[in-house]
């Protein structure tokens, strides 16, 4: 196989693994096939013993997941190349840096209790064994829906969009927590026995969910409470309302842009018409000439 087959063979590969957006028929199998894969894996994690079914299932889902893996990364440079980032050009330092991107990172933690099942104790892995016997690791390839989620890609490009304004709100939250702590802290220091109790309260009346295992008894705690309840209403609903206009901005961009797309197409549509209408008129009066 030369150089430029392997190559062609990449770029195929690459189409196929990433998800359908050229109404690619094989693209769109291989979309489905992992979605099923990812439903199926999660099976055995509804029970509390696992059968000899359970563990077929886990092993064979895993060695697809690994397989899925080792495709991505090695089409890793054409992913950079096709989402233009500062590495696009740089084709070994995508493979250095593909395993360190977000989804890369889940898809190895979906796979890492099964690996780490099979080696030794005695290695280096062997303190990795832990991650084997805890399910929240394999819980992780709940995460793997979102490669396939078109919604979720929109949300992350509006915070993406609208990340100072969020940073703004969230350091807002802190400040907030953090004050809170401390005059709660000063004010009822005989019912919160560590700063971080008043974290911890500032922190649930911020969201107002309020637990009530760590409350002020006293007046001026109460009135605290009361007045931090409030203004934490306010705090959470200002990055609501921002992500909400946001989305609807990027949803009308986007409804917009399709709108545009459609009237472009239409437009070349008919101008093909026109041209064929025209061409059957020339061959009209031509077949009209020779009969005359």
């Amino acid at each position: 196989m030369t150089g430029y087959q392997f190559n062609r063979m990449r770029v195929r590969l690459f189409a196929v693994i990433e998800k359908d957006s050229n109404n690619d028929s094989l693209s769109r199998l291989y979309d489905g096939y992992m979605l099923v894969t990812i439903i199926v894996s999660l099976i055995p994690l509804t029970s509390k013993n696992w059968t000899t079914t359970s563990v077929i299932i886990d092993w064979v889902t895993s060695g697809l997941f690994i397989i899925d893996y080792l495709m991505r990364w090695a089409t890793a440079d054409l992913l950079a190349e096709s989402r233009g980032g500062k590495y696009a050009k740089h084709r070994t330092r995508a493979f250095l840096l593909y395993p360190l991107t977000a989804m890369a990172i889940i898809d190895l933690l979906s796979i890492l209790p099964t690996i780490t099942s099979v080696l030794p104790v005695a290695t280096a892995a062997g303190t990795l064994r832990v991650l084997r016997i805890t399910r929240a690791v394999r819980c992780m390839r709940v995460f793997k829906f979102l490669r396939y989620s078109d919604q979720f890609n929109r949300i992350l490009r509006v915070f993406r969009q609208e990340r100072k304004v969020l940073y703004a709100v969230l350091g807002l939250a802190v400040a907030y927590i953090f004050v809170c702590a401390i005059t709660m802290f000063s004010l009822e220091p005989t019912n919160f026995h560590t700063f971080f109790d008043a974290i911890y309260w500032a922190s649930s009346t911020l969201t107002t969910v309020g637990y009530g295992d760590v409350y002020p008894v006293t007046n001026y705690g109460r009135v605290l409470s009361m007045i931090a309840a409030l203004f934490g209403i306010a705090v959470v609903a200002l990055p609501s309302g921002i992500i909400t206009a946001a989305f609807l901005e990027d949803f009308n961009r986007n409804l917009t842009e399709q709108t545009r797309q459609s009237k472009v197409h239409n437009d070349q549509f008919d101008q093909e018409l026109r041209a064929l209408e025209q061409e059957m008129e020339e061959l009209q009066e031509e077949m009209t000439g020779r009969r005359s």
